[in-house]
């Protein structure tokens, strides 16, 4: 009779070998797996920096191009505030000009006052002047504020705007 107990394997290293494949196939199959869930990811985020970096190429040569404009700009703003400069300094030398014509035409003035009184000795600057023998408060063409009788007396025009 014959039992039912099974009976022994005649070849043990065969079994071994067989274990060994199927667990070194389990194994690979496990890091595949492994693997492809990293991957992907990893490879969604390269295709995002790929994007990002022909976005960031593109921003780039636009600021390039724009630092340029604004460089261009920035020259002709600094030529027109050297041009302004320039008028503003033109200006005050006009008004110097102004100034030093405007002492002399008073100075004339003066002068042509004195000639036109008969070469009285009058000051400058309006204050008191001896005329004959007596002292007048008056103004440099030699007549005074007042007349005689105390009243006020008009004063011709003062200034070299006159003898025009």
């Amino acid at each position: 009779m014959e039992s039912s107990t099974p009976q022994p394997n005649p070849n043990p290293t065969e079994n071994t070998d067989q274990r060994q494949k199927e667990a070194l196939a389990a194994f690979t199959a496990t890091l595949h797996s492994v693997g492809t869930n990293l991957e992907a990811p990893l490879r969604d985020r390269a295709a995002n920096i790929q994007s990002n970096a022909t976005a960031l190429e593109r921003q780039e040569a636009e600021l390039v191009e724009t630092t340029q404009r604004l460089a261009q700009q920035n020259q002709q703003w600094v030529g027109l505030a050297d041009e302004t400069r320039e008028g503003l300094k033109e200006i005050g030398d006009v008004q110097n000009w102004a100034e030093m014509i405007e002492r002399d035409l008073l100075a004339l003035e003066d002068m042509m006052d004195n000639v036109e009184r008969g070469g009285d000795h009058g000051s400058e600057d309006g204050s008191d002047t001896e005329l004959n023998g007596h002292v007048e408060n008056g103004n440099a063409n030699g007549h005074g504020d007042h007349d005689t009788s105390g009243k006020k007396v008009d004063q011709p025009a003062k200034g070299w705007l006159r003898w025009w």
